[in-house]
């Protein structure tokens, strides 16, 4: 099938509203089985120079992974955001790569790998722990060098429903204690279709109170599938 089918979706994704782009080459859904570097540069890094090619710098390009060399091609290619679901744990280098390349990271909130997040999960007070452990990925980012930090509180990522609420109802305790801004990821997620019992295809409205909610929470940018959407839901959110 080659790259153009993604290119192409990411193209209508910045005709649609989009200020960031995001690819990946490895699902990270629970239960989801890791792809090698090298499988994994050669589905992002085309994908990644294409962008460039048809939409130069109108967006911004982040690459969707926790692999140093993975992170280091798409740099090479033209993106200028690392986004890591796991803040660095799962390839420490991650971090140095980013700093080398003058990226922009993400960190996102993760224990363990993607394919065992859900078998053990426990939190005391969920809130206060993300904040804890995202706060001491930005130190460990900051030591990297790096000077454009994000943070993620991994939403749906190792964490069963009443975490994934206990977040978003205290997300502006977890943007005024983190200092750096925040981004989050509730579009589509299977919380959502817990609480509604929709397919993931027929949760938009359900993805759009939840962005409704983090936009009001302090988030200063939100992930989601369905751009145009979610756009006006963003404006009319941010508005008020």
């Amino acid at each position: 099938m080659g790259a153009a089918p993604a290119i192409n979706a990411g193209v209508e994704m910045a005709a649609a509203g989009a200020d960031w782009i995001d690819v990946g080459g490895e699902s990270t859904r629970p239960g989801s089985t890791p792809v090698p570097a090298d499988e994994e540069e050669r589905r992002v890094v085309p994908v990644i120079a294409g962008l460039v090619e048809r939409l130069g710098a109108r967006v911004r390009l982040s690459v969707d992974t926790y692999k140093a060399s993975t992170a280091q091609a798409a740099l090479a290619a033209g993106a200028t955001v690392v986004n890591d679901i796991s803040g660095g744990l799962l390839d420490p280098a991650l971090l140095d790569v980013a700093a080398a390349g003058g990226a922009a990271v993400v960190l996102g909130h993760l224990r363990g790998a993607p394919a065992t997040m859900m078998d053990d999960v426990a939190f005391g007070d969920v809130v206060a722990e993300v904040i804890a452990e995202l706060t001491g990925r930005v130190t460990a980012a900051r030591r990297a060098g790096c000077r454009e930090i994000w943070v993620d509180p991994g939403i749906g990522f190792g964490k069963r429903m009443e975490h994934n609420l206990a977040l978003l109802r205290r997300l502006p305790d977890l943007c005024a204690a983190v200092e750096v801004p925040v981004m989050v990821g509730v579009s589509r997620k299977a919380f959502l279709g817990q609480l509604t019992g929709r397919p993931a295809g027929e949760r938009v409205y359900a993805t759009a109170a939840a962005v409704t909610v983090a936009v009001r929470g302090g988030a200063r940018a939100v992930r989601v599938h369905d751009v145009q959407a979610m756009r006006d839901v963003v404006l009319v959110a941010d508005a008020i």
